[in-house]
């Protein structure tokens, strides 16, 4: 069935660039949000879809009211900074997450004030400062906060973000801590991580993990190169993985699984994708409608929760993220 949507494509030099119809056409924001800027990190609101937040590397964090016709930049100290995740609170949309490098932030009145956390990251790991590239709040129990960071693992927060805890190590190569995805199954025990070696899956909230790679699209290598991770919305066994042969990689693909991550499959895509595949999209009141971008500009659309893809006829530069809000 087909569902009215606005589609949010975040770029590397690129800024961000915005389609109101399913992707037919496009416009790029080029003000206030610089043209040119970094856009890693865009999140739609859980409880008003028409209110987006837009994070960019250095340039700051921008909010729209109408589901991207105009936007203001927030006064904040993530000026400067590199944002790479953003994640609201369901439960009450003035209390905001940000994830950067390194560390993060939080917002308790809309963005008004913000707060550095005491997200403490090791700063001696083997790409340096580490990114903390997806923050999650926990859908059993909105207390509960995750962090997932670049080659520092897992960290959690049980007071809503006062104070962290680094989890035990994903797995026995440091790679393994290198995490660029998180997902909780909202009605069991499930936590799922991505990395360069694949899914893994925790069932005792990340004190010990089990994990499955897909060396098929690695040719021999030892990294299986997997990025964003989606749990679909009204069937928390249905998992979509994007996975590649390395970062950018030279080939993707979209891995899905229908139980849980017990097993898997590739899904079939018109095109092939020229890079790891790298972000998805989607939105609650969507539940049919599903978007995946690889690293080097192709859009991918699903209309019937991610079991046929289509190919949109835009390209773009270098993608980092996507989102989509129903109209």
């Amino acid at each position: 069935m087909a569902q009215d949507f606005t589609m949010f494509v975040g770029t590397v030099g690129g800024g961000l660039s915005i389609s109101h119809d399913q992707g037919e056409s496009w416009a790029q924001v080029r003000n206030p949000i610089p043209s040119e800027c970094n856009v890693r990190a865009v999140t739609v609101y859980p409880n008003d879809p028409q209110r987006i937040l837009a994070g960019t590397d250095g340039a700051g964090v921008y909010r729209s009211e109408r589901q991207g016709r105009g936007w203001e930049k927030l006064d904040s100290p993530l000026d400067g900074e590199q944002v790479w995740s953003l994640a609201v609170d369901p439960s009450d949309s003035g209390v905001i997450f940000a994830g950067v490098r390194p560390g993060a932030f939080r917002s308790t009145d809309g963005g008004a004030a913000w707060e550095r956390l005491r997200l403490d990251v090791r700063m001696d790991g083997p790409l340096g400062a580490p990114r903390t590239t997806i923050m999650l709040i926990d859908p059993r129990d909105r207390g509960t906060i995750w962090a997932g960071t670049e080659v520092d693992g897992v960290y959690r927060s049980r007071d809503r973000g006062d104070s962290w805890e680094r989890l035990p190590d994903v797995g026995p190569d440091v790679m393994y801590g290198d995490i660029h995805g998180l997902a909780v199954d909202p009605g069991g025990a499930a936590l799922y991580s991505t990395s360069p070696f694949g899914v893994s899956t925790s069932m005792d909230d990340g004190e010990s993990w089990t994990h499955h790679g897909f060396p098929d699209n690695s040719e021999g290598e030892r990294h299986t190169y997997c990025r964003a991770i989606l749990m679909r919305p009204d069937d928390p066994d249905l998992l979509l993985v994007g996975n590649g042969n390395g970062i950018p990689g030279t080939k993707g693909t979209i891995r899905r699984s229908r139980d849980g991550g017990l097993t898997w499959e590739a899904a079939e895509l018109p095109v092939a994708p020229n890079s790891v595949l790298y972000c998805f999209g989607s939105h609650p009141e969507l539940p049919d409608t599903i978007a995946a971008a690889c690293l080097y500009g192709y859009v991918y659309l699903s209309s019937d929760g991610g079991e046929s893809w289509r190919k949109l006829r835009k390209e773009f530069g270098e993608i980092r993220t996507l989102a989509l809000s129903p109209n």
